[in-house]
């Protein structure tokens, strides 16, 4: 069997393709796998990284300038016309999409040839692409349920969760604490933005960090995103804060997955990736949603969580009238609290998401 798998733009779009891509040729080796992303994203980088080749076409959003427009229609054209040749010239079985900038003229492309083609949406707001898309896709798989509500034929939709990649299931806790050289008490805070990062965010665990740096019973990883890393580092020299053994600032957690089963609590924007991975291995949340997202996505994503007891919601407007450093040590002090939060995060986890979408995929191929 041929796939091409589409994504893009961020790790909410490119892990997930990753993660069926490797479910698919976990089982049947045979299968070959055509990534196709945009000249623009971070997959130029992630996919080679997850032992997959990538072509890059031409892909843009959409600009608020008319100049800007008019570059983006151009792009978009180009994309359009070299999706075609690589549709063409590679004769895919099935074409799967998991959002960003090339999917919609992929997608679009194999929908025009016939070609059966599958959608997966990560947001509990869908994105205008993939409303469109949606119209002729062969399945819709949805992250929440909520997303159904935008989807008219809703005899294709499958509510499955979102997929993640196995690594995040199958950890330990304990073990990877030892590993990691985590006393048994130790409190553990794991904070971070995203690749590039969260300013608020940033700026608001600098108060965490000065709070608890140095004390012995608590840890606190913070990534800031390569954007904002610089800037943090200036202001704790300006602060002159020396940080301690028990603090870790860095660019990126590039062991996203070893660090998330060894931490009790997360403080992160809540874009559907981090959502899916930090309900999958079960760790209380405290979720800042990014308020420019499209349609405010990141807020139903995670009260998608807190409404089932697993996650505080805080928005960045309400983060003066609720310190950080007050919700921590509410969650340290109730550990009864921490582990409903801790249960009802998990209950939100969907670990058989990818099997379910390879499962149902193959059943409607092969009708």
């Amino acid at each position: 069997m041929k796939v091409i798998m589409t994504c893009g733009g961020t790790g909410g779009h490119i892990y997930p393709a990753v993660a069926i891509a490797d479910e698919l040729k976990r089982r049947d080796g045979s299968t070959e796998l055509l990534f196709i992303g945009s000249e623009i994203g971070m997959e130029k980088d992630l996919i080679p990284q997850s032992g997959y080749e990538i072509t890059l076409i031409s892909a843009d959003g959409f600009s608020r300038t008319l100049r800007g427009s008019i570059r983006s229609v151009k792009r978009v054209l180009k994309g359009r016309g070299q999706a075609k040749k690589l549709i063409a010239d590679f004769q895919p079985d099935l074409v799967i999409g998991t959002g960003g900038y090339a999917s919609a003229p992929v997608v679009s492309a194999a929908q025009r040839k016939g070609i059966p083609t599958y959608i997966q949406e990560q947001n509990a707001i869908p994105g205008k692409t993939n409303k469109f898309l949606g119209r002729r896709a062969r399945k819709i798989f949805l992250g929440f349920e909520k997303a159904g509500d935008y989807f008219k034929d809703r005899q294709r939709l499958v509510l499955t969760g979102n997929p993640v990649r196995k690594e995040f299931s199958d950890l330990d806790r304990e073990t990877i604490r030892r590993q990691l050289g985590i006393p048994d008490n130790a409190f553990v805070v794991l904070a971070f933005g995203g690749s590039q990062g969260a300013g608020r965010l940033n700026r608001e665990m600098l108060q965490v960090i000065e709070r608890y740096n140095g004390e012995a019973g608590t840890r606190i990883w913070l990534g800031a995103g390569s954007y904002y890393y610089d800037a943090i580092q200036a202001e704790l020299k300006e602060k002159g804060l020396q940080l301690q053994d028990n603090i870790m600032i860095s660019e990126y957690i590039h062991d996203m997955s070893r660090r998330l089963a060894a931490s009790d609590l997360v403080i992160s924007r809540s874009g559907a990736l981090t959502v899916a991975e930090v309900s999958v291995c079960g760790v209380p949340a405290i979720f800042i949603p990014f308020p420019d997202a499209a349609e405010n996505h990141q807020y139903y994503n995670a009260m998608a969580i807190a409404e089932k007891g697993g996650a505080i919601v805080i928005e960045e407007k309400d983060l003066d009238q609720k310190p950080l450093t007050g919700q921590i040590e509410k969650l340290r002090a109730d550990r009864r609290l921490w582990e409903d939060m801790a249960q009802g995060c998990r209950a939100c986890g969907a670990a058989d998401a990818v099997k379910v979408i390879c499962d149902t995929i193959l059943e409607d191929f092969r009708k």
